[in-house]
């Protein structure tokens, strides 16, 4: 079964939710904004219920300073929507979430999603709604959450199809290499091409798609400025492991004759 709960701060204590109307207002010019109710819904499956009406009070919500429904409560012209992560983003509150109730129960952990809730009141238009939305959900790390509730949380991915093997790659002669280039809108050029091709045929295999794009990447001129030409003049680590291995590639890369100046590169490696 899946629990559900909201969670919002007291009014005394939601200065968030006056910031956020006058922050729409100032920047978006959104001026029919009356009340807005900021909430975090949470979602739990895989305990019983007992354990679930123990975590609303202890780690959902602090009884001083929030207040908790079992219902989102928003009246009939109020305007509601939800954000959550992306899946595959790392949902720290979720993730706190479930390893607390884990320490209460000493058992399995539970599967908890959350999302945040923004009820709004007043007079808005769609078009209104929409700039508010597109103001408050980054789409490279959020989308827009269903406000249904889940019989599960349990997720189904489907497999992904096998990497791409560029067949005939360290066979391609320049044209082919620049053609290439340009439909995969490599930063690369054509000199940096040859390099890559005639390395893979030194190992007598052509590369898949994602290893091209891994060394396109580092290959950028932003990535290869911060990896490869950030001198670093001093490396400490607080685990005395890491730094006695830091020291031992340091110490080899001295005896192989690799004498260069210390950048992120190695700290990589």
């Amino acid at each position: 079964m899946v629990y559900r709960v909201y969670v919002e701060k007291k009014p005394e204590f939601n200065s968030s939710s006056a910031a956020l109307k006058k922050e729409l207002s100032d920047v978006l010019g959104v001026k029919g904004i009356s009340d807005i109710r900021i909430l975090n819904r949470y979602d739990v499956e895989g305990i019983s219920e007992d354990l679930f009406n123990k975590a609303v009070t202890t780690v959902f919500s602090e009884p001083p300073v929030d207040v908790v429904s079992y219902d989102l409560n928003a009246g009939p012209d109020d305007k509601v929507f939800a954000v959550e992560y992306l899946p595959g983003q790392f949902d720290q509150r979720a993730d706190s979430a479930s390893e607390c109730i884990q320490l209460i129960s000493k058992g399995e952990r539970p599967l908890v999603r959350n999302a945040r809730i923004y009820v709004i009141s007043g007079s808005l238009t769609d078009e209104d709604m929409e700039k508010v939305k597109h103001y408050m959900i980054n789409p490279v790390e959020a989308r827009e959450a269903v406000l249904d509730t889940f019989d599960t949380l349990v997720t189904e991915y489907e497999q992904p199809a096998p990497v791409e093997v560029l067949t005939g790659f360290t066979d391609f002669d320049d044209d082919q290499l620049k053609k290439f280039s340009d439909e995969k809108g490599l930063a690369m050029d054509l000199a940096d091409l040859r390099f890559v091709r005639d390395h893979f045929k030194e190992e007598h295999r052509d590369p898949t798609i994602t290893e091209i794009r891994v060394i396109d990447t580092y290959w950028s001129d932003h990535c290869r400025h911060t990896t490869f030409n950030t001198t670093l003049d001093s490396v400490q680590f607080h685990d005395q492991y890491i730094q006695d291995t830091y020291e031992e590639y340091l110490k080899t890369s001295e005896e192989l004759g690799r004498t260069k100046p210390i950048t992120l590169m190695d700290i990589g490696t």
